[in-house]
């Protein structure tokens, strides 16, 4: 049985990300080298998705066309949300193996199981748009996420949103309905 993943950017190629920091002045990707990023990646990838699953790409794969061939490397049924930097022709996307290319991607909810639905974004939605589908799981943050303001100084992370640029994942794809079960439990938890 096939499974689904979703994982967001990659930035396949890009050696100006190794020099990124977070918040804390820390590096962004401790990786010594892009190929040593890439071939990591490319490995967790593949330790992680059988050829028979399938993985939504939520944006930024690569930041070069000349990268788009890493595509070819990678196991699953691949559809690509695009990111603000998926420049590249349909077609060429397509050349490379991605099965679709969407703007967003919406899952509805399953009621009988309690699981809620989703929409899939590469930039986070507004937080007006987040009832009518459950959750936004979303890339385009690297390393923060979105914030709630509870009021003066209670800032935390907001439960209704889910980002999974690598830096969340461990550089790897993560499955959908493991994102899908968590935020249900987080529902019951806060009745």
């Amino acid at each position: 049985m096939s499974r689904i993943f979703v994982i967001s950017d990659t930035h396949f190629g890009q050696k100006s990300i190794l020099t990124f920091k977070r918040d804390d002045g820390s590096p962004l990707r401790e990786f010594s080298s892009v190929e040593e990023m890439d071939e990591t990646m490319i490995a967790r990838w593949n330790e992680t998705v059988r050829p028979e699953d399938h993985v939504y790409h939520l944006g930024d794969f690569s930041m070069s066309r000349k990268m788009l061939d890493i595509a070819l490397r990678l196991n699953g049924h691949k559809r690509l949300v695009r990111g603000n930097h998926d420049e590249a022709k349909t077609a060429e996307y397509l050349r490379v193996g991605f099965k679709e290319i969407h703007g967003c991607r919406v899952f509805r909810a399953n009621e009988q199981q309690g699981i809620p639905g989703a929409v899939l974004t590469h930039v986070p939605i507004h937080p007006e748009c987040i009832p009518r589908w459950g959750i936004n799981i979303h890339g385009h943050l690297h390393a923060r996420r979105v914030r709630l303001n509870l009021g003066g100084f209670v800032i935390v992370p907001d439960p209704r949103y889910v980002c999974v640029s690598v830096e969340h994942i461990d550089y790897r794809p993560v499955l959908l309905d493991d994102i899908l079960r968590k935020h249900r439990d987080l529902i019951k938890a806060s009745l």
